[in-house]
């Protein structure tokens, strides 16, 4: 049994005009979890909820601390310790970026909160040194939220909540910010509940996963546990991918190639992308792993592994998702292999068999845990050589 103040419970259920949100799960206190779920599945008004802003009947219990408990405890929103981070970054335009982050942490300590995230700190982090005497007017999408989430932090939250903070920016103002909030992940002991409809941005943010649906939670998890269940709507969409965390092992001068560990087989990626015993996240795209029942003899695709099959589900009248364990044995990193159905029954997979996966294409997931952004406080390893690297037969 899971110790009250090591997780975030939340449980309600009601009516808010048509919709009808019946919502239940318990996550870890710690790292990002990713609410996802396509547009009206209730991600919003959860974290409305955990903030005290929307009621609900229902409970609420953040690190041990009952925040709601039925029409017996309701915690008023300003008594919540929460950093809330919107899409629009709505700072005060009549300040300047400093005095917009002194403004969170002013209201903080006169509210008794003790400091433990300094100013100097979360300006070193969000890389915003360099920005602080400046009208918010004149910065770019990327830095205003970033000012956002310092003016968030200094706050001195138990929890942060981030409601798509990045639907409003462009391409090029999200791959600005993206290895920021991977520095805040990495460096700050501080829950975040974190909305997104872009499962890349899950892919490449979230420990933790929970999947809703029509106001309910259909699925919660590990983030690559919940993405390799063959079963859910989110394993047969197009984008359908497991994402699993690798060790460097070696780097191949003489072909230009990364050794890489999960669970004692070797994946091949190009390019030097970590130094050895560094971990990195993958993120292996159903689509791109073929099934043999024999070891394929000859072959120009490189990435061949032992599996073992957990389970096979029907995608459509065409296509079957099949859920593999990494190696010939019972317990296994597991991915998804995306094939025909017809080359599944003419093969004849079943569960517990034993295959071969060909893994046609692995996809380097940015910068990985360790990478900080330049102007970061934060120590860091020196920067890898690419941010992204794919291999393909």
């Amino acid at each position: 049994m899971k110790r009250q103040d090591s997780v975030i419970s939340v449980r309600f259920r009601g009516v808010l005009g048509k919709f009808e949100p019946d919502v239940g799960f318990e996550v870890p206190m710690h790292g990002i979890t990713a609410l996802f779920g396509p547009s009206g599945s209730g991600k919003t008004t959860v974290l409305r909820c955990v903030s005290g802003l929307a009621r609900l009947p229902g409970q609420i219990v953040v690190g041990g601390e009952v925040w709601q408990d039925g029409n017996l405890v309701f915690r008023e929103p300003y008594r919540r310790p929460i950093g809330y981070v919107f899409q629009e970054p709505s700072l005060f335009p009549h300040l300047s970026v400093r005095k917009n982050l002194v403004y969170g942490r002013h209201r903080a300590l006169k509210a008794g909160a003790p400091e433990e995230i300094r100013f100097d700190d979360v300006v070193g982090l969000m890389g915003i040194g360099h920005l602080l005497d400046r009208a918010t007017a004149a910065l770019s999408g990327g830095e205003r939220q970033r000012v956002a989430i310092g003016r968030a932090l200094l706050a001195q939250p138990r929890l942060l909540l981030m409601d798509e903070p990045l639907s409003a920016l462009d391409r090029s103002n999200k791959e600005e910010i993206l290895p920021y909030f991977e520095a805040l992940h990495e460096t700050l002991a501080l829950p975040i509940l974190y909305v997104s409809h872009d499962i890349s941005e899950v892919e490449r943010l979230a420990d933790t996963l929970v999947l809703l649906e029509q106001g309910k939670v259909i699925a919660s998890g590990p983030l690559a546990d919940v993405l390799a269940d063959g079963r859910l709507p989110i394993a047969r969409s197009p984008e359908a991918a497991t994402v699993v965390e690798a060790s460097v092992t070696g780097f191949d001068s003489r072909y230009g190639l990364t050794e890489m560990d999960v669970d004692g087989e070797v994946l091949l990626v190009p390019g030097r992308v970590g130094e050895k015993g560094r971990m990195r996240r993958i993120r292996i795209a159903a689509a791109d792993v073929s099934l043999a029942p024999d070891r394929p003899s000859r072959t120009s695709i490189l990435n061949i592994l032992p599996a073992r099959v957990k389970g096979i589900h029907l995608v459509d009248d065409a296509q079957v998702n099949i859920v593999i364990g990494i190696g010939h044995r019972e317990t296994g990193t597991r991915l998804l292999a995306r094939i025909s159905r017809r080359a599944c029954e003419t093969l004849g997979f079943a569960p517990g068999q034993e295959v071969y996966a060909q893994v046609k294409a692995v996809s380097l997931i940015a910068a990985g845990r360790s990478s900080t952004p330049e102007n970061c406080a934060v120590p860091a390893e020196s920067a890898d050589a690419e941010d992204t690297a794919q291999l393909h037969s």
